[in-house]
C-alpha cells in the first residue's frame, strides 16, 4: 500500500486569458473566461497537480436550488473549508477526500471540483498513469467535438459557423433563448451558410419564459433539422411539457448536476439527453457516478463547460475517454496558445493558454493525451502573467 499521500501545500490563482472573442449566453453578464479559479497541490510524495474552477456567479440549476460561485467565494471555501478538511488525509482514498469535502462543506460542488482534480492529476503524477486509468480506463483515444456559436447576430452566426466546418467540427451548438424571432432567424442563418450535412443543436440556456415558448420555437426550428435543444427552459416541470409535444430531443443541462437529478429527470420524462461536465457534480468521480446512473436509463450523454481553460479541458478530455455514456459531440473548448495554434475559429475560445502543449487535434476531434496526470505541463510564467486580483 506504501506510505499515505496528503496535501503538503494549496495555492490557488484567478486567472483571465485573452478572449478570441466574447462568448455569451442568456443570463451571462461578463464574458465566460473572465476570471476563473486554478489550483495547484503538492502532495507529500513531491507529485504536483492542478485544477480548475470555471466560477460564474450567475450560473445556476432549476429553481434557484443550485447557485453561481464568484471566484473569491471559491478561493474562499478552498483555504477556509476544505483545505482543512483534507489536513492528513490520504488522497489516494479518493471517496473518503469527497466525504470529508462534503461533511465541512454543503454544495460549492466548483470549488470541490477544483481541488479533486488537482489531487487526481497529482496521483496521475506519483503512479505514473493518465487521469484516465484512474477513471476506469480509456473507451476512445479521440473526443468528437461540437462548437458554441455564443449570442451573436445571424450574418456574424453564419460567418464562424462557416469557419468552423471548414477547420473539421461538423456539429453547431447555436445558443439561442432570447426572442423567437430572433432565434430562428440566426438558425435559419447558420443552417443556409453549413449547409445539409453538418449538424445543428441549440442550447436557450433557460431563457424562454415558459414551455409554450419553449415548445414553439422548437416547432419553427425544426425545419433547419435539429440534433436536439438544449434546456429550454428552467424547472423539469416545462422541461417535461416541451419534451411530450417536440419531435426534437431535449438535452437537460441546468437541471443535471447530480446523480439524484439524473434520477428525477429520467422519471418525470424531462430529457432524453444530457449535459455532463466535471464541475457541477464536485469533480470527476461524481460525475463519474452520474455517468453511470444516466447509463441504467440509457440517457446520451456529451461533455460541455462554461469556457474551460486548458487545464479544466484536460478534465473533461479525461471524463469523456473513461466514459461510454458519452456518445455525442460536446463543446469542450480547442486548447491554443500563442506559439501553437491548432485551429484559428473552430472551438477557440482563447489566445493563449497557461498549458504549454495544447491537445492535439485532427478533424473535428480532441485526441487523449496518454501523459502522466491530466497529461498537461503549466506555464508558470503564464500563470504569472495572466493572473488577476479578485
Amino acid at each position: 500500500m506504501g506510505q499515505p499521500l496528503s496535501i503538503e501545500r494549496l495555492e490557488t490563482f484567478v486567472v483571465a486569458l485573452p478572449p478570441r472573442r466574447p462568448h455569451l449566453w442568456v443570463g451571462l453578464d461578463s464574458p465566460a473566461g473572465n476570471g476563473y479559479v486554478v489550483t495547484k497541490v503538492l502532495l507529500s510524495d513531491g507529485s504536483v497537480g492542478w485544477g480548475e474552477a470555471q466560477a460564474i456567479r450567475t450560473w445556476g440549476g432549476d429553481n434557484a436550488r443550485r447557485y453561481g460561485e464568484t471566484p473569491a467565494t471559491t478561493v474562499t471555501l478552498i483555504h477556509n473549508c476544505l483545505k482543512p478538511a483534507l489536513t492528513g488525509v490520504d488522497v489516494r482514498q479518493v471517496e473518503v477526500v469527497h466525504q470529508k469535502m462534503n461533511r465541512a462543506l454543503r454544495g460549492y460542488p466548483y470549488a470541490k471540483a477544483a481541488l479533486e482534480v488537482a489531487m487526481l492529476d497529482a496521483l496521475g503524477h506519483s503512479f505514473k498513469v493518465p487521469v484516465y486509468q484512474l477513471l476506469g480506463g480509456k473507451v476512445r483515444d479521440r473526443i468528437p467535438l461540437a462548437h458554441s456559436i455564443g449570442l451573436m447576430d445571424a450574418e456574424a452566426a453564419a460567418r464562424e459557423a462557416a469557419d468552423v466546418v471548414a477547420e473539421g467540427i461538423r456539429t453547431l451548438k447555436v445558443k439561442i433563448g432570447v426572442d423567437i424571432e430572433r432565434d430562428v432567424k440566426v438558425v435559419r442563418a447558420v443552417r443556409q451558410a453549413i449547409g445539409p450535412d453538418a449538424r445543428i443543436r441549440v442550447d436557450a440556456n433557460q431563457g424562454y419564459r415558459n414551455w409554450r415558448d419553449g415548445a414553439e420555437a422548437l416547432r419553427r426550428m425544426e425545419e433547419f433539422d435539429i440534433l436536439y435543444a438544449e434546456q429550454l427552459v428552467d424547472g423539469l416541470a416545462g422541461m417535461a411539457e416541451i419534451a411530450a409535444r417536440s419531435n426534437v430531443p431535449i438535452m437537460a443541462d441546468e437541471s443535471a448536476w447530480t446523480d439524484r437529478d439524473v434520477v428525477e429527470i429520467a422519471q418525470r420524462r424531462a430529457a432524453e439527453y444530457l449535459s455532463v461536465y466535471y464541475t457541477k457534480p464536485g469533480g470527476l468521480v461524481p460525475a463519474k457516478r452520474l455517468l453511470a446512473v444516466a447509463g441504467a436509463f440509457q440517457m446520451q450523454c456529451d461533455i460541455n463547460g462554461s469556457g474551460e481553460m486548458g487545464v479544466g479541458n484536460a478534465a473533461n478530455v479525461h471524463l469523456a475517454a473513461s466514459s461510454p455514456e458519452i456518445t455525442l459531440a460536446g463543446t469542450i473548448p480547442v486548447t491554443s496558445t500563442a506559439e501553437v495554434q491548432r485551429t484559428k475559429v473552430a472551438g477557440r475560445k482563447y489566445l493563449d493558454d497557461i498549458v504549454r502543449q495544447p491537445f492535439a487535434y485532427d478533424d473535428g476531434h480532441l485526441v487523449v493525451p496518454d501523459g502522466p496526470g491530466l497529461g498537461i505541463e503549466v506555464d508558470e510564467a503564464k500563470l504569472q502573467k495572466y493572473s488577476v486580483a479578485v
